[in-house]
């Protein structure tokens, strides 16, 4: 008579994504404190350049590495996004502006991440995302500035092309950042897709 093994509890290991808890929180908090410390050198290098009239955010990469770690839900997403804008008037050149550009940038990254990663261009979705999450951003961010200074005809012909160039190049620096740091912070943090 042959003797089986004897019957073991099947565990299942569900990966806990969603929740604005304490860990995400955390990590949040670390790669807000990382996009600050860039804010503080590159940015305001940058900012002192062109006279104050130009300041990349590169806590955006924050929020989006955070956003693709935990997956939170597009109302969770407008939280971490208010919360970067709140660490970003620190250093902004407009005060207030941030919150209505990354609230909406920070939900929308969030849409663009559960679309994304459902489809077989999941590998590309931390590059193309973060791309898009910051010029959407920057956008708005010069779309409210312009508005504030009454969408002067003097401003309107020079912000717009002072601007979006460091739009895009931010937003070109934390695509790759992010997509280069995605995978080590999924690993050290045992998620999976």
């Amino acid at each position: 008579m042959s003797q089986t093994p004897a019957s073991q509890p099947r565990t299942v290991a569900v990966v806990d994504r969603g929740k604005l808890d304490i860990k995400a929180l955390v990590l949040l908090a670390i790669l807000l404190a990382a996009g600050f410390i860039l804010n503080f050198t590159v940015g305001k290098s940058i900012y002192t350049l062109t006279g104050g009239a130009i300041g990349p955010e590169f806590i955006i990469s924050a929020f989006c590495l955070t956003i693709l770690a935990i997956r939170p839900t597009v109302p969770q997403a407008l939280v971490i996004g208010l919360i970067s804008a709140a660490v970003i008037q620190l250093t902004t050149s407009a005060p207030g502006v941030d919150f209505v550009a990354e609230g909406v940038a920070a939900m929308v990254m969030t849409v663009l991440v559960d679309a994304g990663m459902r489809t077989p261009a999941a590998k590309a979705v931390p590059l193309v995302a973060t791309f898009i999450t910051t010029v959407l951003s920057g956008v708005i961010f010069m779309v409210i500035k312009l508005a504030i200074m009454g969408f002067s005809p003097e401003i309107v012909s020079v912000l717009p092309a002072a601007m979006l160039p460091v739009v895009f190049a931010t937003a070109a620096f934390n695509a790759v950042l992010v997509a280069a740091l995605y995978l080590p912070i999924r690993r050290a943090l045992k998620l999976a897709d």
